[in-house]
């Protein structure tokens, strides 16, 4: 119902202006629609009859945010925002970003590659124009899986940041080992293959924890598995804590 809704949305009224007033447009729906007390978000603080339900997403009527933003948000705001920090985010959601941008405390830098997210700029990951140990922190999640050359991004990763700083990463993950074959180039194939379009992988937990420590990080894997249903969380979360020393 909620994409049915959006999709003829887009088809009445322009997108660009959508996205130019997303932020009222959003809580107007929300105050007329959704205000209530069964559910509450943590990024925008809103209480909700209910989280908008699309594929396997819980989206926040009044922020737009979805599960793992507001997990997301939970870690980085009680663990890892520090005063004159400074963050790397790939191609961050926008309540994410409009959330870290306005926090004049910490020096938030967005990038997006092919500019499908709203960010700053548009680094290479495999090739990131930022000088070496220059990050205390970075935010790469649901990134990697659209890399070839995840080894090289990972080196750049680890590059940048500072020492005794922390890259938060977090992918799709499957069960056993990666699966990853690079003569799958079709699109659907890839849909069929790798769950979407454009990925080129499916990572392990176990897969990925090794391919990061074999280009120096410190691997530390936090599970989520607490039903927090208040919150609309993940019952089952995976994020990849990576620590440089």
């Amino acid at each position: 119902m909620y994409t049915k809704i959006k999709k003829n949305l887009f088809q009445i009224i322009p997108k660009n202006f959508i996205l130019k007033n997303e932020v009222w447009l959003r809580n107007l729906h929300y105050h007329l629609f959704y205000k209530g007390n069964n559910h509450e978000c943590s990024i925008c603080k809103k209480k909700v009859k209910q989280f908008l339900k699309n594929h396997n997403h819980l989206i926040c009527p009044n922020c737009g945010s979805i599960q793992r933003n507001r997990r997301l948000w939970q870690l980085l705001d009680q663990e890892f925002i520090i005063n004159n920090t400074t963050i790397l985010d790939f191609s961050p959601s926008r309540v994410l970003f409009r959330k870290l941008k306005n926090n004049k405390k910490i020096n938030y830098i967005s990038t997006d590659f092919e500019n499908e997210f709203i960010a700053d700029y548009s680094f290479d990951i495999t090739n990131i124009d930022l000088k070496s140990k220059s990050i205390h922190l970075i935010i790469c999640y649901h990134i990697l899986e659209h890399i070839e050359n995840d080894k090289k991004a990972m080196q750049e990763l680890f590059r940048i940041l500072k020492n005794g700083g922390k890259a938060l990463i977090q992918t799709p993950f499957k069960d056993g080992e990666i699966y990853e074959d690079y003569s799958i180039t079709d699109p659907e194939e890839r849909k069929i293959h790798f769950g979407q379009e454009d990925h080129v992988r499916f990572y392990s937990i176990d897969g990925l924890k090794n391919r990061l420590e074999n280009e120096g990080f410190n691997v530390e894997i936090r599970k989520f598995d607490k039903e927090e249903y208040y919150l609309g969380l993940e019952t089952n979360e995976t994020i990849l804590i990576c620590h440089k020393e």
